[in-house]
């Protein structure tokens, strides 16, 4: 696979409590999508938040890894869904870190093995098993 290499364009303005901010996908793929620190710690009211990317990032890499994987085997999936939930929490001496990302899977069953293979080849779930994260699949 060559080496692949994606951006985003992020504009904030005015301080962390009051301000604001939009992210914008280098590819297109959105525009503009609204972001601030209310949304982060409270009610989201119709934005994200970098944990919200987050959880998007690693269901989606994860997704297309257990795909893979079935496919490699001969079953090719009908339809998975993932649900990811990142977890952000107060670690003493270290601040707010992400502690955990929760997947849960369902849809055609996935084994075990070919589970395990989807999440060892998928490279959001090894930076953050590397980040100390706690990595939690289950199925639905």
């Amino acid at each position: 696979m060559p080496r692949i290499e994606r951006e985003a364009h992020v504009v904030w303005e005015g301080s962390p409590a009051r301000g604001g901010g939009t992210i914008t996908a280098g590819s297109g793929a959105f525009d503009a999508l609204p972001y601030s620190l209310a949304a982060r710690i409270g009610a989201p009211d119709g934005k994200t938040s970098p944990e919200e990317l987050l959880a998007a990032a690693h269901g989606g890499c994860l997704t297309m890894s257990i795909a893979s994987e079935l496919t490699q085997a001969g079953a090719p999936p009908a339809r998975l869904a993932v649900t990811c939930r990142i977890v952000m929490d107060e670690v003493e001496g270290q601040g707010h870190q992400i502690v955990a990302s929760h997947v849960t899977i369902s849809g055609d069953d996935v084994p075990e093995d070919v589970l395990e293979r989807a999440d060892s080849g998928c490279p959001f779930s090894s930076l953050l098993r590397r980040a100390g994260v706690e990595v939690t699949l289950t199925r639905a």
